[in-house]
């Protein structure tokens, strides 16, 4: 894709995301969500040498990755219409590994729908093509073929991508990328403002905090876009809905409805229930009824059986 067409393409995005908005300027559940989680992350840190571990651990993830489900509404334009309002508010990496501006250039990318699976363009492709793996090492390929898996996925996917994350870092140190090096600027102070509160306020030891909090919050949210699309040749068709329980649905914040989501981009999240109930039958005529009843019918499926082919299917996308 051209950079002229990528630019017309984000700006479609962009205009499809006011479907849903209110005129306001600041959406008051979100304010609330964000401050609730921004408590809970609190609370559980100041008490975490009162409690056992193995409450520390579900409680710890859950917070991470509801936090991260709150950092991509962020990018849709919740809580606030301003980008710098809403990186003040929800741009803290709790879960350390991720630059928030870089994930929002990366997220409204992957919103060009016609682009959505192309190795080469969506930034959350899990495809890769034949020169990809062809350049990979044999570990890295090994690595790649385990997270085919939802256990590879939630096990490998973390490491993998913090460590991707710090590769395209010395890329773009090399290259003198200014863009993605800009995020840079506020994800180490904010970040070491976090671990300062962590570790040296709470004194929880950094392996714990990656252990108990980061690592496997991450996992969590990396349970939703496991499946969120798949290869097809109508790209209305590669995009899932997976009706989830109350549990998931809230720390997914109902972005497991998640062609309902791609339809309109700018919907707010407290919106999604009611306006999927509105619209099932038109989402799965449209989708090719990609559908899935729940985390515990995909994990049956796919949690030791990779769900589809590394190499993406369609040499055109490719």
């Amino acid at each position: 894709m051209s950079t002229g067409t990528a630019s017309a393409s984000t700006a479609r995005i962009r205009n499809k995301g006011d479907v849903g908005r209110h005129d306001y300027r600041a959406d008051m559940p979100t304010i609330f969500l964000g401050f609730s989680v921004y408590a809970a992350f609190l609370l559980l840190t100041w008490f975490y040498r009162d409690l056992p571990w193995w409450v520390v651990l579900p409680l710890g993830a859950s917070v991470i990755c509801l936090h991260g489900s709150l950092q991509h509404e962020a990018v849709h334009g919740y809580p606030f219409q301003s980008p710098t309002l809403n990186r003040l508010f929800s741009g803290w990496a709790l879960w350390l590994w991720m630059p928030y501006d870089n994930y929002v250039h990366s997220h409204l990318k992957h919103h060009i729908d016609e682009d959505l699976t192309a190795p080469l363009i969506d930034p959350e492709s899990n495809y890769l093509t034949a020169a990809q793996l062809a350049g990979m090492s044999a570990p890295h390929r090994l690595v790649r073929q385990a997270m085919r898996t939802l256990a590879g996925r939630m096990l490998l996917g973390p490491a993998y991508y913090t460590v991707n994350v710090l590769r395209y870092l010395l890329r773009d140190l090399r290259e003198g990328n200014g863009q993605r090096l800009r995020a840079w600027v506020w994800h180490l102070p904010s970040t070491a403002l976090i671990l300062f509160w962590v570790i040296g306020i709470c004194d929880i030891p950094f392996w714990a905090y990656v252990a108990l909090f980061a690592y496997p919050g991450t996992s969590m949210a990396l349970v939703r876009s496991f499946a969120e699309h798949r290869a097809m040749p109508d790209e209305r068709q590669r995009t899932i809905i997976l009706e989830a329980g109350p549990f998931w649905s809230v720390m997914f914040l109902w972005n497991n409805l998640h062609a309902l989501h791609h339809a309109e981009p700018g919907l707010a999240w407290h919106r999604r229930p009611s306006r999927y109930r509105e619209m099932k039958p038109a989402l799965l005529a449209a989708n090719g009824n990609y559908f899935v009843q729940g985390y515990a019918a995909l994990a049956k499926k796919y949690f030791l059986h990779p769900k589809e082919p590394l190499l993406h299917p369609y040499s055109d996308l490719a």
